[in-house]
């Protein structure tokens, strides 16, 4: 399996939050633990060291400047897991925001207060040296190399917090999954246009090797411009690369976002239908029509099978 998988998998579990039957009580009444920053191995620091080397190489020419500017701000390197303290430091002065440690999953209504009041949950474990392309659950390289630099960025920072008072809302109104959508499709899976092109801000592709690559450079994927209502009506895949990547033409649209009242659109698109990843409507702004090609072979091999 590659690593889109992995960070499929991952951000898919950041979006479902919830927790299976049997769990394990909570650590405490928010879910959060001490990071245990002191108890990592010289196994794990390598493992961090192995998947960031990696990582920032290739995102070199492919990570919006944000992303680029975000991790050059804050204190993390390759030589070791980076602490959680550390960076809350630092994003405290710039945005507000903080890290804090969870042990894995965490329930809805806990995850969306931690966002609303500007507090990051990261796993605080890392993956086994034989996982560095396929995980299931978030680790600490998806949650905080993904997701932590953006929360630099002062109008990505408001957006997170904005999609938190929004996620408990949605969750009273039994509108989640279409809220879920619009979080998978920018936060982990977006794209940004720049005047040298199209660059990644979603931590799901930036955490991912494979993705990475695929979300820019395959003709497969189709690739539309963002646009509020299609994206909550449209499902996204968990299991492989995304067949569409919902594109914004400057990280200030998310703004924008912030600004709108839900309970109105969440009206509008009750009634509509859902629309499948490969789906391309009339009015729908198409930067690039994918040619399909992966998805298809994959569908077909899966039909024969």
């Amino acid at each position: 399996m590659s690593d889109a998988i992995s960070s499929s998998a991952a951000a898919t579990e950041k979006v479902k939050h919830g927790l299976a039957a049997g769990d394990v009580a909570p650590p405490s009444p928010d879910w959060t633990i001490d990071q245990g920053w002191a108890n990592y191995t010289a196994t794990e620091h390598g493992v961090w060291k192995t998947l960031f080397e990696r990582q920032t190489k290739l995102l070199q020419g492919r990570a919006c400047d944000a992303f680029v500017e975000g991790m050059r701000a804050l204190p993390m390197g390759p030589d070791e897991i980076p602490d959680f303290r550390k960076l809350s430091d630092v994003l405290m002065k710039q945005t507000g925001w903080q890290v804090v440690a969870v042990p894995g999953l965490v329930p809805d209504d806990v995850f969306f207060d931690h966002l609303a009041n500007r507090r990051f949950p990261a796993g605080n474990f890392i993956r086994k040296p034989h996982e560095l392309d396929y995980l299931e659950e978030p680790d600490v390289f998806h949650d905080v190399f993904g997701h932590v630099p953006m929360l630099m960025n002062p109008v990505f920072a408001d957006y997170i917090q904005a999609y938190g008072v929004g996620g408990l809302r949605a969750n009273k109104l039994g509108m989640l999954k279409q809220l879920a959508r619009v979080y998978w499709y920018t936060v982990e899976f977006g794209l940004v246009k720049q005047a040298d092109g199209l660059r990644i801000y979603g931590a799901g592709i930036a955490s991912s090797y494979t993705e990475s690559i695929f979300c820019l450079d395959d003709p497969s994927p189709n690739r539309i411009r963002f646009e509020l209502e299609r994206v909550m009506r449209t499902n996204y895949r968990i299991d492989d690369f995304q067949e569409v990547y919902w594109v914004l033409d400057n990280l200030e649209e998310l703004l924008e976002l912030d600004r709108i009242d839900f309970a109105p659109v969440y009206a509008r698109i009750e009634s509509q239908p859902e629309l499948q990843p490969w789906d391309v409507l009339d009015g729908d702004q198409v930067l690039h029509r994918g040619t399909g090609t992966y998805h298809d072979a994959k569908r077909r091999s899966a039909a024969g099978s």
